[in-house]
């Protein structure tokens, strides 16, 4: 091992920012046991004992690992963000494992990392009469992946005298410019606007006829893009125009660059929304609405304004990968499970809680493409990958490249590898994208909009939690451990 490659010290570093993130982990889990305390719900104790648990053995290995920190590198970095996020998902996994729902381990960690990474997917009936502390629980967890783990990590990391901006751009794949000079404001301008905008959502919710229960859980889990709701039958168990369509804004906000909204709400910098992906983002949003809207007025004869919500509400919560429902919208035809089915690629903008490929990739690649038309046409003349005014220089296309072909390859064996689990080929292919871009539901009866992920096979749920982490850490950040020149020079 040289001096260049992971060293005990980077280790040791590594797993020590993990534990300190795990103690405040453990905290949080407090507050599903004051929830269950309040609503005289038994499970208190699970999640008191766990919080319990996890903090000593966060504190144990805190303990244990402290010392002189190593300097910041790049893979001391890949090693925090991987790290963090695992804490997050077999910590999260432990209450829901003990609690009274009397599921498996591997049915708890993959409710833990559908939460976490925001996908969706869950193996969990009867919500509606579900434990309060559980359901508080799984939202809760959305909303802190939402917040991103690495981004959470920035408390500890001053202690570590490192710079986080490095980790929250490794983790949200943010390629905007650092938005403040001290990068101290840029994380309490985050914060400040990530709870004010949940708080407003909550609001809203509470006004439009969700009780406060409902309404708060489904605020953490809207700016999450997450989706996990209360109610096994999504928005749908509300049928409420007013609450689909704030829910359709909040969607659309929480899937934009958080580095942009920054600058527009604490700096009222209006210039910021001219990014290109917002652009193509909101016309991509406009457009697929305009034409599922088309497609339900004249081939299931709604009204407009019926056809308007739905088509709206249902393209954004896809688009931002947040996964709610307000119906079954693969009943409305084969037009709108290919928009569906299309939309799933995309994803939000860079820098947003979204997953997917990221709207950004798409104008470059679209760019990219339109270069090479024209180099073909005028061979001797110079044309530039251009994002908005700005020339992309070649590292960023190689980048955007190996990502869109490594997501392609990831999606193709995560497909194979559910078929190989007895999936039929359509659960197989939807099943895999769906938790490669972090969106939710699939495509068919068992896992579609309607359906559930319980009935799959606990082969086919690692699989699907391995292609969930990988899709939320951009997937070369993950696969980038499994490289031998990773831990050596």
């Amino acid at each position: 091992m040289t001096r260049h490659g992971v060293n005990g010290q980077t280790f040791r570093s590594a797993i020590f920012i993990a534990a300190v993130f795990g103690l405040y982990l453990s905290t949080a889990m407090l507050v599903p046991a004051m929830v269950d305390l309040y609503y005289s719900n038994d499970d208190w104790k699970v999640f008191t004992l766990s919080a319990f648990f996890i903090g000593g053995a966060s504190l144990a290995a805190a303990m244990s690992t402290r010392g002189n920190p190593a300097p910041f590198s790049k893979r001391l970095g890949f090693l925090v963000v991987n790290f963090l996020w695992l804490t997050l998902a077999i910590a999260g996994a432990v209450p829901i494992y003990l609690s009274s729902l009397g599921i498996g381990f591997v049915d708890a960690l993959f409710e833990s990392v559908s939460a976490v990474t925001t996908t969706g997917s869950t193996v969990i009936s009867g919500l509606d009469h579900l434990a309060p502390g559980i359901l508080m629980w799984r939202s809760l967890l959305q909303w802190i992946g939402g917040i991103g783990i690495v981004a959470l990590g920035l408390l500890v990391l001053p202690f570590l005298r490192v710079g986080g901006f490095s980790y929250f751009r490794m983790e949200s794949s943010d390629t905007n410019e650092k938005p403040f000079a001290r990068f101290a404001v840029f994380v309490r301008a985050f914060f400040a606007i990530y709870f004010g905008l949940t708080a407003a959502c909550a609001v809203l919710y509470g006004s439009f006829g969700m009780g406060i229960f409902d309404a708060v859980n489904h605020a953490m889990t809207t700016m999450a893009t997450g989706g996990f709701s209360t109610r096994d039958a999504s928005f749908g168990a509300f049928n409420s125009l007013p609450l689909l369509w704030t829910s359709t804004v909040f969607m659309t906000i929480a899937g934009m660059p958080f580095s942009v909204l920054i600058l527009f709400m604490a700096r009222g910098r209006l210039d910021a929304l001219k990014d290109p992906q917002i652009i193509a983002y909101l016309v991509i949003i406009a457009a697929s609405t305009l034409m599922v809207t088309i497609y339900l007025r004249l081939g299931n004869e709604e009204t407009f304004g019926h056809a308007i919500t739905h088509a709206a509400f249902n393209i954004v919560s896809i688009i931002t990968t947040t996964g709610y429902a307000s119906s079954d919208y693969t009943q409305w035809g084969p037009f709108m499970v290919a928009i569906a089915f299309f939309l799933t690629f995309l994803g939000g903008c860079s820098g947003s809680t979204a997953g997917g490929i990221k709207t950004y990739r798409i104008v470059i690649i679209t760019s990219a493409v339109r270069a090479g038309v024209r180099r073909l046409i005028y061979p001797h003349g110079i044309h530039n990958i251009r994002y908005g005014a700005v020339t992309v220089d070649p590292e960023m296309v190689r980048a955007v490249f190996l990502f869109i072909c490594s997501y392609l390859f990831l999606w193709v064996v995560g497909g194979v590898a559910l078929a190989a689990t007895g999936l039929d080929l359509e659960t197989s292919i939807s099943g895999s994208i769906t938790a490669l871009a972090n969106v939710g539901p699939g495509i068919g009866e068992l896992i579609g909009p309607a359906g559930n992920f319980a009935i799959l096979s606990d082969p086919a749920k690692v699989i699907l939690s391995i292609l969930m982490l990988m899709g939320r850490l951009e997937i070369l950040v993950m696969l980038v451990l499994f490289s031998p020149l990773f831990w050596r020079d």
